[in-house]
């Protein structure tokens, strides 16, 4: 039974996490954290940009939360796991396969290209306002048929 929960708290993590990224990115990143954020809709520099210490921070949050529960393996650990997680699908999505920080695999997968299509929505708009397409998995039906 433990098991299930755990994993039932990984889960919800990772969701919990679609959800919280969608509101931060739509209200803090681009609002009053946009003199950070712009740094990822500008053309890059190099290959780290200033908007990479939002997920150093989202790390070491996860980190944190597992050191916290470490011991007795209880919700923290698991919540840290979900967000840990949650930053590997992020990675592996967002940084490789839509913006190709890495050589990009190639894919004729509905759902992907619909996620890289969001993506390049969000991305038309270089300035802080207006901006669609705030998720990472979860992409509106309308914008990316």
């Amino acid at each position: 039974m433990k098991a299930l929960t755990d994993t039932g708290i990984v889960l919800l993590s990772i969701a919990g996490m679609e959800a919280f990224s969608w509101a931060i990115h739509k209200y803090l990143f681009h609002g009053p954290l946009w003199f950070i954020h712009k740094t990822h809709h500008l053309h890059k520099q190099g290959w780290f940009e200033l908007n990479d210490l939002f997920s150093v921070l989202f790390a070491s949050i996860a980190l944190w939360l597992m050191w916290l529960g470490h011991i007795m393996l209880d919700y923290r650990f698991w919540m840290g796991t979900g967000i840990s997680l949650y930053g590997i699908i992020y990675f592996i999505f967002h940084d490789w396969f839509i913006h190709n920080r890495f050589k990009s695999f190639k894919t004729n997968n509905k759902y992907l290209l619909k996620i890289r299509r969001a993506h390049k929505i969000h991305h038309k708009s270089m300035e802080k306002h207006p901006a669609e397409e705030f998720g990472l998995l979860v992409i509106s039906r309308k914008k990316t048929k």
